[in-house]
């Protein structure tokens, strides 16, 4: 197959589909690579890298995407890409489709394949969301104890206190990886940490790995309400795969915060989190509502294109090589490509994406 990887064009995302290792192991496997020149320079990767592992470089993105069998990407088609992918064309990335109505048409007008990473199911894992989780998580705690800086509009305390200072208080919803890694940075500043979350056997066994200063709470709106008050920094991670993020602290609910308090979505990939929540960019990451401060950048590992490069490739290879060397008539009927399959044939195949834009859902059984 004919794999092409596009340089990222979003608003401050530097990182790149396929490092130079990743794409030896698919030219290995038998399958020609087009790389977009410059595409892996923001991660660190040069042009010679790329011709060394056995991939082609062509210079237009046009081309890329007009050459290749299958596009492998990191984020969504925006919009100055959409004329450029090709009818049928196979498309690996993150997709986020439920907040996306307008992409989720392009693809099924274009009858893409499209596998998104962010759905694809390996028992009750999500693999492939994983490790960017990992790393959104820590930067939710770094950045939002920067942003309770005086000077960066937050209240001007520290998130893990000092001597004979009381610690500063981070509620976090959602206990899945982005949730315990927040957590972990957290209490590894000395802060005092709540969890929240629904799945009380997730709870319970984090109750018992992580440190003294963590505490679980099942998720409810009084819980909710009840943790918000008294926090510095509250941090949204909540996933439902595929689907828009659920609104857990409304407008209204920003009144009994404390001002200068910071709130970080890392669910703005799904739509968010909070109900004030729009999304940011690295250079332009905090806007305030009601004296909260928001972060919401959608892309936060982006900032990191080094380290999550590298991490996303080790996650996705195995899987990229499978879509690319297998019939996809055989491969469709395996349930784990099945769970990242968003569009197929002109149709919406990921259940939850159709209902969020009331769009009829496709079955590929």
């Amino acid at each position: 197959m004919i794999i092409g990887i596009p340089k990222e064009i979003k608003t401050d995302e530097f990182r790149v589909g396929m490092t130079p290792s990743g794409v030896l192991e698919l030219t290995k496997a038998g399958h020609s690579v087009l790389v977009e020149q410059g595409a892996g320079e923001g991660s660190g990767f040069d042009d010679a890298l790329y011709v060394s592992a056995g991939a082609v470089i062509w210079e237009s993105a046009d081309d890329i995407y007009g050459g290749a069998e299958m596009i492998i990407k990191v984020k969504e088609p925006i919009e100055i890409e959409y004329d450029r992918l090709k009818e049928s064309q196979i498309l690996f990335t993150y997709l986020h489709l439920a907040a996306d109505k307008r992409l989720t048409e392009i693809l099924c007008d274009k009858q893409i394949t499209a596998f998104a990473y962010e759905t694809l199911r390996v028992g009750r894992r999500l693999p492939l969301l994983e490790p960017m989780s990992e790393i959104a998580g820590r930067m939710a705690t770094l950045f939002g104890a920067i942003h309770l800086g005086r000077y960066n509009g937050g209240s001007g305390r520290l998130l893990g206190g000092a001597v004979g200072v009381e610690r500063n208080r981070v509620v976090i919803l959602g206990a899945g990886v982005a949730g315990k890694s927040a957590a972990d940075a957290a209490a590894g500043l000395g802060a005092e940490v709540t969890m929240l979350d629904i799945n009380t056997e997730r709870l319970t066994y984090l109750r018992d790995v992580m440190p003294a200063n963590v505490t679980m709470l099942t998720s409810t709106h009084d819980s909710i309400l009840n943790s918000i008050k008294e926090a510095d920094l509250i941090i949204g991670t909540v996933l439902v795969a595929g689907a828009k993020a659920p609104k857990l602290i409304t407008k209204d609910m920003l009144g009994i915060m404390k001002k200068g308090s910071v709130i970080v979505d890392v669910s703005i990939d799904q739509g968010g989190c909070f109900e004030t929540s729009h999304a940011t960019t690295h250079s332009d990451p905090t806007f305030e509502v009601g004296g909260i401060v928001h972060y919401c950048v959608a892309n936060m590992p982006g900032m990191y294109p080094r380290t999550s490069t590298i991490a996303l490739t080790n996650a996705t290879l195995p899987y990229a090589i499978k879509i690319a060397s297998t019939p996809l008539n055989t491969l469709l009927k395996d349930e784990m490509y099945l769970s990242a399959l968003n569009t197929y044939d002109g149709y919406v195949t990921n259940e939850v994406v159709a209902l969020a834009h009331s769009i009829s859902f496709g079955s590929c059984k």
